[in-house]
Formats: C-alpha cells, structure tokens, sequence
C-alpha cells in the first residue's frame, strides 16, 4: 500500500504536501482524499494580500 493510502486507511480525509518537491510527484488522481499543497496555498494567501 502506498503512504497516501495507509494514512487514509487510518481516518486521514486530506493530505498535505508540505514540502514544494512532493507535489511535483503526487497528483490528485494519486489520492482519493484532498491534497492540500501548501506551496499553492501560501503563494494564493500572498497575492491576495497584495493585491486587496
């Protein structure tokens, strides 16, 4: 079993990609729960900011 899949296996319901290499090898067709990839998230937090 894959690590995405042993964490849902445990009651995980999102997966976040903590690190800007891993979301470059794991896509959403990969996991059958969210992926939450935090590079995208922090860089969409700052544009917003700067922009508003």
């Amino acid at each position: 079993a894959t690590i995405i899949q042993r964490l849902v296996d445990a009651g995980a319901e999102g997966i976040i990609l903590g690190c800007t290499e891993i979301e470059l090898l794991v896509k959403p067709e990969d996991s059958p729960v969210p992926l939450f990839p935090t590079t995208r998230i922090h860089a969409e937090a700052a544009v917003e900011w700067a922009i508003s």
